[in-house]
């Protein structure tokens, strides 16, 4: 990571505007994964979240200048990644895994952390807790994990939400999980909270005011099939998140 862009990410946490836009852990197809983080520095975003995979770190290098965040749950995994040139580090999301039947526990995420920060001792480091955890539970979790060394914490949610409206009240609905996690994890912990998962245009601006630093969003852009679309929805993005700061409601 450049020393500028170093200062910008952790400017935009400051100010509580960061966007990370996120091609997704178990999405090693190149083109996609290209295509998306193009659009993300075209549209303005704050960094990319991209899996863990050297070969993806050095081709998406190529294209873009934003800090590149690789994703993994596998600490050797991301050792290699940030050895072939990711900036950051990240332990999660799950999201992907849930499908499977595959549960992370607290004890699990723990000792994935000891893990990473052992390989990784200076790497700036993301650690998501699990919403299938009690919101007081993901809470006292993200303490622990800010004593390891966490640098960062991300928030989840979006596969336990059922929406049953449509428009905005769904997308509110769909976001309620991780927003109700954002606010509990950001009154105990010091480091910046990032929300993500099930955030949309709408919802974003709910995540900063519930005491999120950044959001993370995926599938509102990797859904969509062209890049030029792509590019709109991460600029709808960085506006959603613009204007003066909001005060947390902690």
């Amino acid at each position: 990571m450049t020393t500028a862009s170093h200062a910008a990410l952790f400017d935009a946490l400051a100010q509580r505007r960061a966007l990370k836009i996120i091609s997704g852990l178990q999405n090693f197809d190149l083109q996609s994964v290209l295509s998306i983080t193009r659009a993300a520095q075209q549209g303005g975003a704050t960094w990319v979240d991209i899996a863990a995979s050297p070969e993806l770190v050095q081709r998406v290098r190529a294209q873009i200048d934003l800090p590149i965040c690789v994703s993994a749950v596998e600490p050797q995994q991301l050792a290699a990644a940030v050895q072939a040139g990711a900036d950051m580090a990240e332990i999660g999301n799950y999201d992907s895994f849930y499908p499977s039947g595959r549960i992370f526990s607290a004890a699990e995420v723990l000792d994935l952390t000891r893990r990473t920060r052992s390989l990784l001792p200076r790497t700036l480091l993301s650690v998501t807790v699990p919403h299938t955890l009690p919101l007081d539970q993901q809470a006292e979790l993200a303490e622990k994990l800010e004593d390891l060394g966490a640098d960062l914490i991300q928030t989840e949610g979006s596969t336990s939400a059922e929406p049953v409206h449509g428009g905005s009240l769904g997308l509110i609905e769909k976001a309620a999980p991780t927003l109700a996690a954002a606010y509990e994890i950001s009154r105990v912990v010091s480091v910046p909270v990032i929300c993500a998962s099930g955030l949309s245009t709408v919802t974003v601006r709910l995540a900063i005011a519930a005491g999120a630093s950044g959001v993370g969003v995926g599938k509102a852009v990797s859904r969509l099939q062209d890049e030029v679309a792509m590019v709109a929805q991460v600029r709808a993005l960085v506006e959603a998140l613009g204007g003066s700061r909001i005060p947390a409601l902690v």
